[in-house]
């Protein structure tokens, strides 16, 4: 079994709303070191199998067809090999 930790997030130069209003927050706490917040997704995906290139590829193609808009975000992922089951 193998296990993706896929990380998303937006270009370099799309707005991220979201990410500003928690600049502000942190800037309001206090915080003003902080000059830029993006906020991004965290996924993680259990694969039945234990071939490395194949589990790349299915996760390549997931985050491709669904996990993430190409026009306003980039991924990234690494595979590990799981030693035993996952609750």
């Amino acid at each position: 079994m193998m296990k993706a930790e896929i990380r998303i997030v937006l270009k370099p130069g799309v707005l991220d709303p979201q990410g500003e209003t928690v600049k502000g927050s942190l800037n309001a706490l206090g915080y003003n070191d902080v000059e830029e917040v993006r906020i991004g997704k965290f996924i993680e995906i259990s694969l039945c199998g234990s071939d490395p290139s194949e589990a790349e590829a299915r996760v390549a193609e997931m985050c491709r067809r669904l996990l993430a808009n190409p026009v306003l975000e980039t991924y990234d992922f690494k595979l590990a090999r799981l030693t035993e089951v996952p609750d």
